[in-house]
């Protein structure tokens, strides 16, 4: 059971989200915030969420990209759940054991901010998907500085260590970035810089996320050679 949450469905989320992701900017009709007119999904023109609106930038159904986009990111609560059998795998150290009591809680609480967003289309509820998208991303710099200090202090390989810490810089950059940026809405400059950015960051989060199955995975082998 341990393995299955902590290395399996950990490892599986970012890849069913990166395959979504893409099959959902395939079937995007076009549009952004600045031209609604554009002809399907661009990288620089439109953010991840456009993928999320029953309706299009561009006024068009948009029933196939949202069901699976907004899947993928309702997707996250599995990752909260895993993430709650991970301190488990640390419980033979009551510090790392702890630290990650608490990196977990703040994870959860991301991954089930993340998938508020799959539950608040932009042009059905924008307040709240707008709360749920930015909070979602803060909640990770503690989680992210939590994990960071069990994986330095387990036996694990430094590398995976090495992927959190970017993974923590990355978002604390973000997290900075959009309290300081322009809006999207102001120019399409600023909206191609946002966009673009957002989706540098969920890469940088979904390639640790499977970065710490590996790391995950190591520490269960070391686990069984301690008992």
């Amino acid at each position: 059971m341990q393995y299955f949450w902590t290395v399996k469905v950990v490892r599986f989320i970012p890849i069913v989200f990166t395959i979504g992701i893409v099959i959902s900017m395939y079937y995007y009709p076009g549009g952004n915030i600045h031209d609604p007119l554009q002809t399907g999904y661009s990288f620089t023109h439109n953010f991840l969420s456009d993928l999320g609106g029953m309706n299009a930038r561009s006024g068009e159904s948009n029933i196939v990209s949202s069901y699976i986009f907004n899947a993928c990111m309702i997707s996250f609560i599995f990752g909260g759940i895993a993430f709650l059998f991970v301190p488990g795998l640390f419980k033979h150290d009551r510090t790392n054991y702890y630290l990650a009591i608490v990196g977990s809680i703040f994870f959860v609480m991301g991954a089930c901010f993340f998938a508020g967003v799959g539950f608040t289309p932009h042009d059905l509820y924008l307040d709240q998907h707008i709360f749920f998208a930015i909070n979602g991303f803060r909640l990770m710099v503690p989680a992210g500085i939590f994990y960071l200090a069990v994986l330095l202090r387990s036996p694990i390989k430094k590398s995976y260590s090495l992927v959190t810490l970017f993974f923590l810089l990355s978002t604390f950059s973000y997290v900075l970035y959009q309290l300081l940026a322009d809006s999207p809405l102001m120019s399409i400059e600023a909206m191609i810089m946002q966009a673009t950015m957002q989706k540098l960051i969920t890469f940088v989060h979904l390639l640790s996320i499977f970065s710490l199955s590996f790391a995950f995975s190591s520490q269960i082998k070391n686990t069984e050679t301690i008992n």
